[in-house]
């Protein structure tokens, strides 16, 4: 494989989770020759490898997941209110089975360079096993927050015991009865995996870097009426899914809640708490933009953790202070702050006493000295970026991704970076990812990118490339979008300020789904504005 004068593909694709699937999918289905490289052993991305207990999906079961079949959205039957790992990995693998996608995936395998040959117009792409093909377009859906990090603590390699990270849980069942376990982290996955590994072990100690937000998830099992009612609504989903901010309905009482009395406010809050889930953020209009605003909901939830954890101490640790709620990923669980009430579940703040060292035997922080059996890494991932840039894509003249985003990542739309031809990015840093329902962003970022390679098809053109200037403009207009709401006044992982060294740049398009797919849509219809289309044979710029 791999021969100069040879493609082997038209187009290949990084990744088998949904974004993959679903990309390679519509490539079959338009006759493309293409193929698609999955470092794990099985499809589904995220749901393949947050395998750890209590892993389940924030966004109601029925929203998250794929609108562009009706058949495949009657056929498959959820569960759950928020459906949990094993179910979403079923319904992923479902639809590679579905589509027949298996025989077109090479698995165990991952991409370690690309590089862009001008001369060809294609990339040549190695994997780990020293093969290398060349494609004529290579799309990266490698997920958001699939680079898993541990943060480097002095000692973490001399741990005689079992460790285990989040993002990389072991297939096979973990057995933690009798032994005392340390959980270093409390973002979505620490959130989470707290009351199932409390049900399990004999001593817990949770390292708390920052206290998070945490909602009520309200789940429960869906009931008959609803899974049958479901198909019916199909047609209004799907509507929905391009006209929302979030690409499903998130209801709102559209009011202000400065302009809302104290009684009326505090029913509405207290009914959003009761429902769970995250729509008490969108409860009104005004706390996502003002800190005033924000202030009031966010020391509603604030009352909630003290009047919920009996410890007043442990309580006061875990209420989140100093930045606006929503600023974060905001956290759903049922049972994380009740389970600071066991007495075999203790708090360190890490704030007031730091780590110093990872022993041998535990973890001794400034204060005191904790023998541990089991350490679980719920430290996150170097999002939207890491994945990428670990690739080591070289594009036009040599050009590294990795050093042209040391300042902070710059794309057009999310969807292409300029010096990168025919290199597109899935739900890339500059797209609405994360703060839209990723599975509505997947599904217009492969529609839009497989009409892009069919419009330069059938104009018997073989080479895109986004240009500078269109480049340089989104990125004003990403920045721009994050500055009108409160993002910026909290460092989160949405800044990349959670990976050391890491630029500070704002990365998702915050400005909303709907609003995005018109920008995209207008650039499709203006003859794909802002990206220069060649035959390939066309002297480089």
């Amino acid at each position: 494989m791999g021969d100069r004068g040879r493609v082997d593909y038209d187009v290949l694709v990084v990744g088998a989770g949904f974004a993959g699937l679903h990309m390679l999918s519509e490539l079959k289905k338009a006759g493309f020759r293409c193929h698609a490289f999955e470092i794990g052993s099985g499809v589904g991305g995220t749901w393949y490898w947050n395998r750890y207990p209590g892993a389940r999906c924030d966004i109601e079961s029925v929203d998250y997941c794929f609108l562009h079949d009706r058949t495949l959205h009657r056929d498959w039957v959820w569960s759950e209110r928020f459906a949990a790992q094993p179910e979403i990995l079923r319904y992923a693998e479902h639809f590679a089975d579905r589509a027949g996608l298996l025989p077109l995936i090479t698995f165990d395998t991952r991409v370690v360079a690309a590089d862009f040959d001008i001369s060809s117009g294609t990339w040549s792409v190695r994997t780990e096993h020293g093969d290398t093909v060349r494609t004529r377009f290579l799309v990266t859906a490698v997920g958001c927050m699939s680079a898993a990090h541990t943060p480097e603590i002095p000692g973490i390699s001399r741990f005689r015991g079992e460790s285990f990270h989040t993002g990389r849980w072991p297939h096979e069942p973990v057995d933690l009865a009798g032994k005392r376990v340390g959980i270093i982290g409390t973002g979505s996955s620490g959130i989470q995996v707290l009351p199932e590994l409390a049900e399990q072990a004999a001593e817990v100690v949770v390292f708390q870097r920052t206290p998070n937000f945490s909602v009520p998830a309200g789940n429960r099992p869906l009931t008959e009426a609803e899974q049958a009612g479901e198909p019916e609504k199909y047609d209004e989903r799907v509507a929905l899914a391009s006209t929302t901010r979030f690409g499903h309905v998130v209801p709102g009482t559209g009011k202000a809640i400065l302009d809302t009395g104290h009684a009326t406010r505090q029913a509405v809050l207290e009914d959003r708490w009761a429902l769970g889930g995250t729509s008490i953020v969108a409860a009104f209009t005004d706390t996502g933009r003002d800190l005033e605003a924000n202030a009031l909901l966010a020391d509603f939830v604030r009352d909630k953790i003290r009047t919920t954890v009996t410890d007043p101490e442990t309580a006061e640790r875990l209420v989140p202070k100093g930045y606006p709620i929503g600023t974060k990923r905001l956290c759903v669980s049922d049972g994380y702050f009740t389970t600071f009430n066991q007495d075999h579940v203790r708090l360190v703040d890490l704030r007031a006493e730091p780590i110093e060292e990872i022993t041998a035997d535990g973890i001794r922080t400034t204060g005191d000295t904790f023998p541990l059996d089991v350490l679980v890494f719920a430290t996150g991932y170097d999002a939207f970026t890491g994945a990428l840039t670990r690739m080591n894509i070289t594009g036009r003249d040599g050009s590294s991704l990795t050093r042209q985003w040391e300042k902070g990542p710059k794309s057009y739309l999310g969807l292409a970076v300029a010096g990168f031809p025919n290199l597109f990015t899935i739900t890339g840093p500059g797209s609405t990812m994360v703060l839209s329902n990723v599975l509505r962003a997947i599904e217009h970022h492969v529609g839009w990118i497989r009409d892009l390679l069919l419009t330069l098809r059938s104009t018997d053109l073989s080479v895109a490339e986004a240009d500078d200037a269109a480049q340089e403009e989104w990125a004003c207009q990403v920045a721009a979008a994050a500055g009108r709401t409160l993002y910026h006044h909290t460092d989160s992982y949405y800044l990349g300020a959670n990976i050391d060294g890491k630029a500070r740049v704002f990365m998702p398009y915050a400005g909303g789904l709907d609003v995005y797919r018109r920008i995209c849509d207008s650039v499709a219809s203006d003859g794909y504005r802002g990206f220069s289309l060649s035959r390939g044979n066309e002297p480089g710029r």
